[in-house]
């Protein structure tokens, strides 16, 4: 036997090739098929959380530059623990809608200063390694209402569909009626980020592999010709102009540390807990969305041996904080690469490595106009809400809280309202059918604890 052949025996054995029945060829495509279909993370993350992260001494294109290795190291080191203790084809990047939440609610609405919002992601990271450690995420998870479960994709597509549409110049604010239709027609940044949607959605119905990534380029490519050529003026489509290349995120690494000075323990145990609801409900609902597709969940709707991508996950959240990132999770997009036959941990490795091969771009990616790395949010969105398909309309158990899940996201900018409107109005709902006893108890509690959620974080006062 020669060394490339033993060496793809062990690989075929540690992965248990035989018995999910694949090949390394097969885990290889999958791979690079779920990393070019998530790797626009790369650019949008960072054009997300450098609006609400700036460093005193750097330029903000410098500080997009360090959020972009920050986002490659995370999903780097996510996707291998996927890999080698879950054995699950799941790829792992800072998570979609958690980190609009961390930039847009957190830091911008709440005040709350990026280094404090970095140390509740880090301390909400290590609970979660607690709890999967001992199997209790996995215990709450199973009693998430089906309907709510089924909501959750759908929830965060319309939301980070809402956010891509306002960041493009085509959603913008008005006082009568909240959202209206701006000027497009005027509007240089919205007449090049529609013409380059419109490409990037072609090239996605055309199934051409790696779509939202090569929108988005190809969208900033033209920015810069236009620029370049007079058409434009500089800095309309481009940004005023490129900073110096840089691997250094030494300010972001352990800044969640000093964040943990000064804190004053009501505000952060808020933010805290709702970075805690956010990402638990957030992550089970992507990654049981992700299963329902590969069709790894069992007969009740759940997910073999749970605790193990949850820890992968709790992880990942935790070495993300550290280094000075958002929370990690699942992505829907691993979809793709289990489409195309991805069956197990290799499929996740191969997404960690060509993550670390992607630092090599990282210069290029600071010249990327943040219009068109939002292009990534508006597509993202519309594939999400493919999750309508499976929830039972007809039945009002479903409809009332797979609606609610859905529509309170968006309208209030919050995954956690919507998720918690989901969870509230579920029992109820089944009480009032006569339906008490199909009602665990976890699912009041979960309920009850939602209620106070709302009480604290809407103003109220206990006592």
């Amino acid at each position: 036997m020669t060394d490339t052949s033993e060496g793809q025996s062990r690989v075929a054995s540690f992965f248990e090739f035989e018995r999910h029945g694949t090949d390394i060829r097969t885990e290889f495509i999958a791979g690079l098929t779920t990393f070019l279909t998530m790797s626009y993370i790369i650019v949008v993350n960072p054009a997300i959380l450098s609006a609400a992260i700036s460093i005193e001494g750097y330029s903000d294109g410098e500080v997009f530059q360090m959020l972009a290795i920050t986002t490659i190291l995370a999903a780097a080191v996510g996707s291998a623990v996927m890999a080698l203790y879950a054995n699950r084809p799941f790829g792992l990047a800072p998570g979609m809608g958690l980190n609009a939440y961390f930039a847009f609610t957190v830091v911008i609405g709440l005040g709350i200063p990026w280094q404090t919002a970095l140390a509740a992601v880090f301390v909400e990271g290590v609970i979660f390694m607690a709890m999967s450690s001992v199997g209790a995420r996995r215990y709450i998870i199973e009693f998430f209402p089906e309907p709510v479960k089924f909501a959750v994709g759908a929830g965060i597509g319309l939301f980070l569909l809402l956010l891509g549409l306002i960041e493009i110049n085509v959603a913008v604010a008005d006082e009568e009626t909240l959202v209206s239709l701006g000027n497009v027609a005027t509007d240089p940044v919205a007449l090049l980020a529609l013409a380059g949607l419109a490409f990037t959605i072609v090239l996605y119905a055309k199934d051409v592999t790696g779509s939202i990534i090569t929108g988005i380029i190809t969208t900033a490519a033209a920015g810069w010709a236009l620029t370049l050529s007079g058409v434009v003026a500089e800095g309309t489509l481009t940004p005023d102009g490129l900073p110096p290349v840089t691997y250094d995120i030494t300010p972001l690494v352990g800044a969640f540390a000093s964040g943990l000075r000064d804190v004053e323990p009501i505000t952060f145990a808020i933010v805290v807990l709702t970075f805690f609801f956010v990402d638990f409900f957030d992550t089970a609902g992507t990654l049981i969305g992700v299963s329902q597709f590969g069709d790894f969940l069992d007969e009740d709707g759940n997910l073999p041996e749970m605790e193990k991508p949850l820890m992968a996950d709790a992880v990942a959240t935790t070495f993300g904080a550290i280094v000075g990132t958002t929370t990690v999770t699942t992505y829907v997009e691993s979809s793709t690469g289990v489409e195309e036959g991805g069956r197990t941990g290799l499929t996740a490795l191969v997404v960690a490595l060509l993550f670390v091969a992607s630092l090599a771009v990282v210069p290029i990616v600071a010249a990327i106009p943040t219009y068109a790395s939002y292009l990534g949010l508006i597509l993202v969105g519309l594939i999400m809400l493919q999750g309508v398909t499976d929830i039972q309309w007809e039945q009002s158990d479903w409809l009332i809280p797979g609606g609610l899940t859905i529509v309170i996201m968006p309208l209030t900018a919050s995954i956690a309202n919507g998720i918690a409107a989901g969870i509230i109005s579920y029992p109820i709902v089944k009480a009032a059918q006569g339906e008490y006893e199909s009602v665990h108890v976890a699912q009041w509690v979960l309920a009850l604890s939602f209620i106070l959620y709302f009480y604290v974080t809407s103003g109220g006062v206990v006592g």
